[in-house]
């Protein structure tokens, strides 16, 4: 079977045409490096898949037929991925910048109510105006 409708069979990507997009990145790979979308796939061979950011390590167990349901993946594929690879992600997320800086660019709509909160708050002389 080729390796993109495998990776495709085993629900790691969501269509044939990611996986076989995703080889032609170079973000699949085995033991002797990047593979195209029609290298075939033997049982025991040692696939690595780079997607959302985590290498996945996976064996290779049996080929299925068809494309088989989330229960089943785990009686044709062994994933071997370490948890530190999972980690990192984590970690990732908590290491972005999800807000700009203060001071760059106009206000959001959440800036922009901040700012009226707290001038009602600190001027109570000041009338309401609305």
């Amino acid at each position: 079977m080729r390796i993109d409708k495998f990776l495709w069979c085993v629900r790691y990507f969501k269509t044939r045409s990611l996986a076989t997009h995703a080889c032609k990145q170079g973000k699949v790979k085995m033991e002797d490096g990047n593979v195209k979308a029609s290298r075939e796939v033997f049982p025991t061979d040692k696939i690595s898949v780079r997607k959302n950011q985590i290498d996945y390590q996976i064996e290779v167990l049996d080929i299925p037929t068809s494309r088989v349901g989330a229960k089943l993946v785990n009686l044709y594929v062994n994933d071997v991925t370490p948890k530190e690879a999972f980690e990192k992600l984590e970690l990732l997320k908590y290491s972005k910048d999800y807000y700009r800086k203060k001071g760059t660019g106009r206000p959001t709509k959440k800036d922009r109510r901040d700012i009226d909160e707290w001038f009602d708050n600190t001027d109570p002389s000041t009338p309401d105006e609305k």
